[in-house]
Order: structure tokens, then C-alpha cells, then sequence
């Protein structure tokens, strides 16, 4: 059984404008000690999955449903004082902005501590000392001194830092990252996806990485799964999804994607048109009016079918295995002829 199992999972919102599918059926799982990235563009959906498992996105107008299986206990089953118990303690989150998720009007370390003490009955001392020891855990020098400061002194490398201090006071089983390095300049980015990585080997947690970037899932996932409009569209290990894709939306996702073994001259491919209304999703396929290779099928949706192979490779796609070997370029980017109806 996987840690962290979600099976089917919808997430509808009624607004003034109609029912917004912001998912629409997504499935996945997350295996002990394993890095998870979610990748697509931005409004997908994969930012609502996740905080749909914390419980973060209940509200009057949302209708939920599906399965969040977490160590025999469906999630979405528990009430608001179960789940409290859940996030942050065996589950916890870290946001793409760290200045927006951190009270500027209170110091680092007492934000930390507040986090220690909402989920253990320790004294102030000690929580103290754990405070200082996780934020020189995830690299911040002279912990002490810091602790004193607001997060305005702070660059924003150090605050993503502290964030990740404050999502593992208690050990969590799983770290869900949304977009923990988007605002941070590459050589910044860099230093937070080392941080992770080491920290999960450290701790033993599973990490569900969420972001745009191919390149960020490229650097520490072990498994990816591909999502667009509210689906998934293709799940598999890193070497599947980098080396054999088989969904024409990963095909103009890895197309675009900037890399130094193409020539200098070669220019970056790009998915035409917008991603679709979540209020109006298209009939069928939702990548169907943005995909060189749609043909009469493709206005039936088609379900996430595995391939096979270790690693559970799947894709929702009605091209056949042969068309793709025809229609994929060597290098994964979007294909250049079109199947016949």
C-alpha cells in the first residue's frame, strides 16, 4: 500500500459564472521516501489537488469528492479538527512565497515557535531549542541571531529556508513543496532543491513537488506526473516521462524546454493557444484544440490507460503506439505530421 493514495479526485467550485472544474477525476500515489513532482501549466489544478489534501480548499461553494487515502484514513472523510491534526504535523506544506506565508509582524523564531507548540506540549526551552536547530538545519547561519529577526531582513532564499524550518517541526511523513523555488534566482533555486533533497534523504519523508518548471522536476523526481485542465494526462518515472513520453502535451512541454545539448541554433518549440476555461472545459480531450495531432476520436475523452512496464507508465491519449513512434521527434518535442481520421 502507498503512503498517500488519491483516487478520482474532483474538485468543483460553483461561482457566479457556472461550476468551475478546477479537477476534474485526478489520480495518484506516493510511495514512502519518494519525491513526486506535479507538472503543468499554470491554473491546472495541481496547487487545488494538493491543498484539496489538507483540506485547504472546503469552502460552501466547493464540491468535493473521490478518495485521499493517508495510512488506512480517508482525508476527506475526517473532520475540520482530525484534519488539523494531520496538516503540519504528518503532512505539511511550504507556498511559492514565503513573504506572503510569513507574518511580517512578528519575528522568525516566534513564528517557529508557534508552529512547535499548535502541535507539541513542550516547554518554552524546548521548544526554543528546537527552533534554533531546525533553522541551522536548513542552512541558516547563526540560527540565534536570527530567530530575532522579521522577515523583511530576511533575502528571499533565507525565507523559503525558514518556511521549510517551520513545515518540519514535527517530522512530517510527507512535504508537499508548491513552487518552493519560482521567485528565487537560479543559483538560489539551486541551493533549495539540494536543501530538499537532503533533508528527505535525512528525514525519510516523501516529497510531492509541484511546479511549471520541467527543468526543477528534472534535478529531484522520482516519479511525474503531468497534468493539464484538471486531469492528469501522463504519469511515469523521470526516465519515462523525459526519455519516452507518450502524451502530446508532455511532447510540447519538453519541446520548450531550454537544453544544452541542442544546437545553438535551434529554436524552442511552443504550445500554440491557451489553456482551456475550467468553467467550459472542451468536449472530449482537453488538449484537443491546442494539439497538432487531434483527429475525429479526440472529441471523446479518453481515460488514463498504462502502457505497461515498471513504473506504471500511462497516458490519456487516443493515438496509437505506432502513431506516436511516427509522429514524436527524436529530441521530444511536438510532432510534425498529423494521423488521419
Amino acid at each position: 500500500m502507498s503512503l498517500l493514495e488519491v483516487e478520482d479526485l474532483k474538485v468543483h467550485f460553483e461561482t457566479d459564472d457556472g461550476v468551475v472544474k478546477a479537477v476534474d477525476g485526478a489520480s495518484f500515489a506516493v510511495e514512502e521516501g519518494q519525491t513526486l513532482g506535479i507538472v503543468g501549466e499554470s491554473g491546472c489544478g495541481k496547487s487545488v489537488a494538493n491543498m484539496t489534501i489538507l483540506g485547504l480548499t472546503r469552502a460552501p461553494n466547493a464540491h468535493i469528492s473521490g478518495r485521499i487515502g493517508f495510512e488506512g484514513r480517508d482525508l476527506n472523510q475526517l473532520d475540520a479538527e482530525q484534519l488539523r491534526r494531520v496538516r503540519g504535523n504528518e503532512i505539511a506544506m511550504i507556498f511559492q512565497d514565503p513573504l506572503t506565508s510569513l507574518h511580517p509582524f512578528h519575528k522568525v523564531g516566534d513564528q517557529v515557535l508557534e508552529a512547535i507548540h499548535t502541535h507539541r506540549d513542550v516547554s518554552k526551552q524546548a521548544a526554543r531549542r528546537r527552533a534554533v536547530e531546525l533553522l541551522g538545519l536548513v542552512g541558516i547561519p547563526d540560527p540565534e541571531r536570527r530567530m530575532k529577526e522579521y522577515p523583511h531582513e530576511f533575502s528571499g532564499g533565507m525565507r523559503q529556508r525558514a518556511m521549510i524550518a517551520m513545515a518540519l517541526v514535527n517530522d512530517p511523513k510527507i512535504l508537499i513543496a508548491d513552487e518552493p523555488t519560482t521567485a528565487l534566482d537560479v543559483t538560489i533555486q539551486a541551493q533549495i532543491l539540494a536543501l530538499i533533497e537532503r533533508l528527505q534523504e535525512q528525514l525519510g519523508m516523501a516529497v510531492i513537488l509541484i511546479t511549471h518548471d520541467l527543468g526543477v522536476i528534472a534535478e529531484v523526481a522520482d516519479h511525474v506526473n503531468v497534468m493539464y485542465a484538471g486531469r492528469m494526462v501522463e504519469t511515469g518515472t523521470l526516465d519515462q516521462i523525459f526519455y519516452d513520453p507518450q502524451h502530446p502535451y508532455t511532447w510540447g512541454l519538453l519541446g520548450s524546454l531550454a537544453r544544452p545539448d541542442r544546437p545553438r541554433v535551434a529554436r524552442l518549440s511552443q504550445i500554440t493557444g491557451q489553456p482551456p476555461s475550467l468553467l467550459a472545459p472542451p468536449q472530449g480531450c482537453h488538449f484537443r484544440p491546442r494539439c497538432p495531432h487531434a483527429f475525429g476520436k479526440c472529441t471523446q475523452a479518453p481515460g488514463l490507460e498504462v502502457r505497461g512496464g515498471e513504473g506504471g507508465h500511462a497516458d490519456r491519449c487516443w493515438l496509437s503506439p505506432e502513431q506516436k513512434r511516427t509522429l514524436r521527434v527524436v529530441d521530444g518535442g511536438i510532432g510534425l505530421e498529423v494521423p488521419a481520421a
